[in-house]
């Protein structure tokens, strides 16, 4: 009888997995040419706001990105595609990068998760 009412709850219960998926990132839109640009999902680039270039993700999907040398992270919407750079997984809009290291460092180990 215990057995039976602990797999019942252990059916019940939502479990949420949220693998996080990690590699490098850069920016972008700032002495790019790319600032005020159409993206992807068209809406109007701007380069100070919290988005991201994913290759696949729906747009509107919000990710957690976290700097692996130090520990920030920011919030950002999937809004265009990309990296279209070898070796990146993500390109971070210059805002959201600027959040998690020095954009003079041009790219960042991360990792990140959907939220």
């Amino acid at each position: 009888m215990l057995n039976r009412l602990f797999l019942l709850i252990l059916i019940l219960t939502p479990i949420q997995v949220s693998a996080a998926t990690c590699g490098y990132a850069s920016h972008y839109g700032v002495g790019d040419g790319f600032n005020g640009n159409m993206t992807a999902n068209g809406e109007r680039f701007n380069a100070y706001s919290r988005t991201v270039a994913h290759k696949w993700l729906p747009f509107g999907t919000k990710l957690k990105v976290t700097n692996q040398r130090n520990g920030a992270s920011v919030i950002v919407r999937v809004n265009d595609r990309g990296p279209y750079a070898g070796g990146r997984i993500l390109d971070l809009s210059y805002g959201a990068f600027n959040q998690i290291a020095p954009p003079s460092q041009g790219e960042v180990k991360i990792c990140y998760s959907v939220i």
